[in-house]
């Protein structure tokens, strides 16, 4: 078999799993992962808000946890596991063989790649639940991103790299919140299942959860291009971090508080996707 036709053959597998029932619901049922992970973040948030002095991590890796240490946890996390391998499978075939409908076949390209980062961040988050399952979490996850700044710090260009790293954080978040102004996210939805009531919720939920976890993620990236203008690693922070620094401001528990409604509009915006989202 020539190299074209075994290219052939690959694609059309790829595209036949992508079509496929099974799927499309593992897909589904990662959206529905990634709302309660993001609501357990939020409330993590609140608590942070309140001033519990609480020392868990307001990430995905601390809502994890959190999961892991409730009554029949285990046999949640191995759901969610699940869920997020399908999702990310899903991104992977978006990757390979999708977006056939698109003209511009740069805008193509770009979306594969970015299907493709997806792809690999959900694999990273499924990677996560299953070592949380399998009792190897690392408690100290959120000093990761301030050991990883410090090592690329060292390194020759290492400024230039971090805070290039930051810039495109910091660019993602200025899309999420152009998205959600915008409420772009509604053309990967079939609205024209929805009720008027639903309609306007996956609306207003669409745009909150857009703009605040933009805001988020921008301020991660600010924080970031910090590290690098003042050479500093512990300027560099994950979700956490960035959640705490917002606590740490001027009006910062009410700041704290929009933004822990803006990651619970997110996570049930989530549920919406995972009935209503265009496959």
């Amino acid at each position: 078999m020539s190299i074209t036709a075994k290219a052939h053959e690959v694609a059309d597998t790829t595209r036949r799993a992508s079509d496929s029932k099974w799927l499309d619901r593992i897909a589904r049922l990662g959206f529905v992962a990634r709302g309660v992970v993001y609501a357990i973040v939020a409330g993590i948030a609140v608590r942070i808000a309140l001033g519990s002095g609480t020392d868990e991590q307001a990430n995905k890796q601390g809502a994890l946890q959190a999961i892991a240490d409730q009554p029949l946890g285990g046999a949640v996390l191995v759901v969610l596991a699940v869920g997020l391998a399908g999702y990310s499978l899903w991104r992977f075939s978006e990757a390979a063989t999708g977006y056939r409908d698109e003209d511009d076949e740069k805008k193509r390209a770009a979306k594969r790649l970015a299907s493709a980062g997806k792809g690999v961040i959900y694999a990273l988050f499924c990677a996560s639940a299953v070592s949380v399952l399998a009792g190897r979490s690392n408690a100290n996850s959120e000093q990761q991103p301030k050991t990883w700044t410090a090592t690329v710090l060292g390194w020759p260009g290492g400024r230039l790299l971090v805070a290039a790293a930051g810039v495109a954080i910091l660019g993602g978040g200025i899309y999420l919140v152009v998205r959600g102004l915008t409420t772009k996210f509604e053309k990967k939805l079939d609205t024209g299942r929805m009720g008027a009531g639903m309609r306007r919720a996956s609306t207003v939920l669409g745009l909150v959860g857009s703009v605040g976890r933009g805001v988020v993620f921008g301020l991660l990236g600010v924080l970031l291009v910090g590290a690098a203008i003042d050479y500093d690693p512990n300027q560099a922070a994950g979700i956490d971090g960035t959640l705490r620094t917002i606590a740490d401001r001027a009006y910062g528990q009410v700041l704290l508080f929009l933004t822990a409604l803006a990651l619970f509009a997110f996570a049930a915006y989530s549920l919406i996707e995972a009935r209503y989202r265009r496959m």
